[in-house]
């Protein structure tokens, strides 16, 4: 089996694997080159992003500085914002939906390591070699979805549609639709209803409107 398809399986596989470091470092290296360009470099910028990403929506924009891991393994769906230093270590399966927004120094990551020091530093393989080894859980977000700034979502996390994720959270754990969450560890609060719309803030909402279907 190779590594790749350990990491789908959801069983230790080897981060150190020739195949898997290419992978990284041909995105490690794109991750560079957006970095070094500007906002109205629209067409750079969505070059490089088709070459990182398994899958990138219409309509979405990464601000920058970025820092994918593998890049493919990430799916994000149509009119995706991402503010500053929106990290994603996507050694699993990271996807996510349509409309979502993410505020800066959002970190998402699917890997995890032994607890045991020295199951960290080394075990055997099938072939009885001695390699650093890991596993992988993916990660899941629905559409229509809101982090705060420096919100770090861990491996395996499934968080539903129209969630908002509250700044410096946490979340450890699945976060059903509808919910505002929050904290360290990450909990739902409350469900979010329609007490929640703007129409009952007149005070912000001042001469604006809100759009009713």
């Amino acid at each position: 089996m190779r590594e790749e398809e350990k990491i789908q399986a959801g069983i230790l596989f080897c981060p150190g694997d020739p195949q898997l470091c290419a992978i990284k470092r041909k995105t490690h290296n794109l991750n560079v080159d957006y970095n070094k360009t500007y906002e109205v470099e629209t067409m750079k910028r969505s070059a490089i992003l088709a070459e990182i990403l398994g899958e990138f929506g219409e309509g979405g924009f990464i601000q920058g500085p970025i820092a994918f891991h593998y890049g493919i393994h990430t799916k994000i769906g149509r009119n995706f914002f991402g503010n500053f230093n929106l990290t994603i270590q996507d050694d699993a399966e990271v996807t996510i939906g349509d409309d979502c927004n993410f505020g800066p120094n959002v970190t998402i990551v699917t890997p995890i390591h032994p607890m045991l020091a020295d199951e960290r530093n080394a075990m055997l393989t099938a072939e009885g070699k001695q390699k650093r080894l890991c596993y992988a859980k993916p990660v899941h977000i629905g559409s229509n979805c809101w982090f705060g700034a420096s919100v770090t979502v861990c491996p395996g996390v499934t968080i539903g549609d129209n969630c908002v994720i509250g700044a410096g959270s946490v979340v450890t754990r699945d976060i059903p639709a509808d919910s505002f969450a929050a904290g360290v560890p990450c909990r739902v609060i409350r469900r979010i209803t329609e007490a929640d719309s703007m129409i009952h803030k007149p005070e912000i909402l001042a001469d604006n409107q809100v759009i009713t279907v």
